[in-house]
């Protein structure tokens, strides 16, 4: 069985990280063909670079603010890596899909393209993807799915203990950094460094067994993020991520559990009541160490997958903000946010109360 499961992970690696080919003008005009399409977790992204011109729209990459600045008739829009928003004059427009850094270019999803920037140049794109399995793969996702589905599963007796084992996701790593701060903090650089000061912890005071994604500074598939909650005894997944934001203000942690109602074509597979439960302990872990947590969201399904494994992603902070960003690129402010997780994860490992 497990012979079968790394052959199939391999075989949709493989299409996960393959190139597609776009075509994209304004519509009505000749279309333009832009080869460089990365696919991470069934989803195209496009550098902006590519994408801008054919728009006959402006923009360039500020290093210093580490933002992104499009100019458009309706004023200059900013987006920034990691980030959930665009912000465009005083308003902030919530993005689906975060822009992400790949290959050192800051690119954007199909659906900025389709969605956003027809609202922010004022006429319509015209976009086609030129690659049929990527558009089924974006599509839907059944295959991905499917595979989250049968792995997250979790089987043990009801007398075990609650919390056999630890899985962490370090977020990012390698030639994909994350969100950025001011002075060069990378999302990639505190998510490990938060994760491996859990580790220890985790080791040191519950004495179990912990699986990290990544224990250096290297780029993951999503079946290697994956791989570690395929442990038998893994009990827990945590996902550890930050983010950014166009200006500095906005501020906290964010905590993620699965959707509970079904996708298209599909059914509700389990009652995920465990995967809120420790969302809510760690919540309350993190208020009681002083650290301001806004309340717990339902996501989409990836990165989250399905099953009933619990799971919960942790946006441990804006690198945009001087506050979370002293927080999580000190040692001490590390030690305080896996301090937080530590407890949560013992106060979920009581029972089910």
């Amino acid at each position: 069985m497990r012979i079968t499961l790394l052959t199939i992970l391999l075989v949709l690696g493989c299409l996960i990280s393959a190139q597609a080919a776009v075509e994209l003008a304004l519509d009505g005009q000749p279309p333009e063909k832009i080869s460089e399409v990365y696919l991470r977790e069934g989803v195209s992204f496009l550098a902006l670079d590519d994408v801008l011109p054919p728009l006959g729209v402006g923009g360039s990459w500020d290093a210093v603010d580490h933002v992104y600045r499009i100019l458009t008739p309706r004023g200059t829009a900013v987006i920034s890596p990691g980030s959930h928003f665009l912000k465009i004059g005083g308003r902030f427009v919530p993005l689906k899909i975060k822009p992400r850094f790949i290959d050192s270019r800051l690119r954007v999803s199909e659906d900025f393209i389709t969605r956003h920037l027809p609202d922010l140049i004022g006429q319509r794109v015209f976009y086609r993807n030129l690659d049929p399995q990527s558009a089924v793969e974006k599509r839907s996702g059944s295959a991905l799915d499917r595979l989250f589905s049968f792995l997250l599963r979790k089987k043990k007796s009801v007398d075990e203990p609650v919390l056999r084992a630890v899985a962490i996701d370090p977020g990012h790593g390698g030639q994909d950094p994350g969100s950025l701060g001011e002075g060069g903090v990378t999302e990639k650089t505190v998510t490990l460094a938060v994760a491996q000061s859990l580790e220890k912890i985790i080791k040191m005071r519950l004495g179990i067994p912990i699986y990290l994604s990544r224990d250096d500074d290297y780029s993951l598939t999503v079946e290697e993020r994956l791989k570690p909650a395929t442990q038998p005894d893994v009990d827990a997944l945590l996902l550890l991520h930050a983010q950014a934001a166009p200006d500095y203000k906005p501020q906290g942690i964010h905590l993620y559990v699965r959707r509970t109602e079904a996708l298209p074509g599909q059914t509700v597979q389990t009652d995920d009541k465990d995967s809120l439960r420790l969302a809510k302990k760690i919540e309350t872990a993190l208020r009681n160490a002083g650290l301001n947590v806004y309340p717990i969201s339902e996501a989409p399904l990836l990165p989250l997958g399905h099953g009933d494994l619990p799971t919960v992603l942790i946006e441990m902070g804006y690198l945009t903000n001087p506050a979370d960003r002293m927080l999580l690129q000190g040692e001490e402010g590390q030690m305080k946010v896996a301090n937080a997780l530590f407890s949560g994860l013992k106060e979920f490992a009581k029972g089910r109360k």
